[in-house]
């Protein structure tokens, strides 16, 4: 059976290769689903990218995913890492594996930031990598 994985990203993803280049580089949204779409065909996953600056719209598509044929989530939640019980919440409440990644080590940024809601909830956590996080859920989930 071929999985069905949902890419989610968060808030302010959509200006990738225009928001701070020096943490998350020069490459735009664009360029990372056609690299996410090359490698999932090598590892025979059909994606579904999703992008939303808004909590809610998250949300609902955590929650609707498994009633949408979803196998799996891999979530880019950005600042709502460090802010959303409710996201949070939803992962939790999801019945399908989940991973978290960042572009950036949240660990080396701003104190605020070494701390994710989301982690709690996920079945993993991807960071620092830069677009590679996101192949690195996709191998996760191909091979698991």
């Amino acid at each position: 059976m071929q999985k069905k994985v949902l890419i989610i990203n968060g808030p302010n993803l959509n200006l990738l290769g225009q928001r701070d280049p020096s943490i998350y580089g020069q490459q735009t949204l664009d360029n990372l689903i056609s690299l996410c779409k090359k490698e999932a065909k090598n590892l025979n996953l059909d994606l579904e990218f999703r992008q939303s600056n808004y909590e809610g719209e998250i949300i609902s598509w955590i929650q609707q995913a498994k009633h949408e044929n979803f196998t799996d989530i891999v979530i880019n939640p950005g600042a709502y890492a460090h802010t959303s019980i409710a996201i949070m919440d939803a992962v939790l409440d999801c019945t399908l594996p989940v991973i978290e990644v960042h572009l950036s080590n949240i660990y080396k940024r701003e104190n605020f930031r070494n701390h994710s809601y989301i982690a709690r909830a996920a079945k993993g956590v991807i960071s620092g990598l830069g677009f590679f996080s996101y192949i690195s859920a996709l191998y996760v989930i191909a091979k698991s």
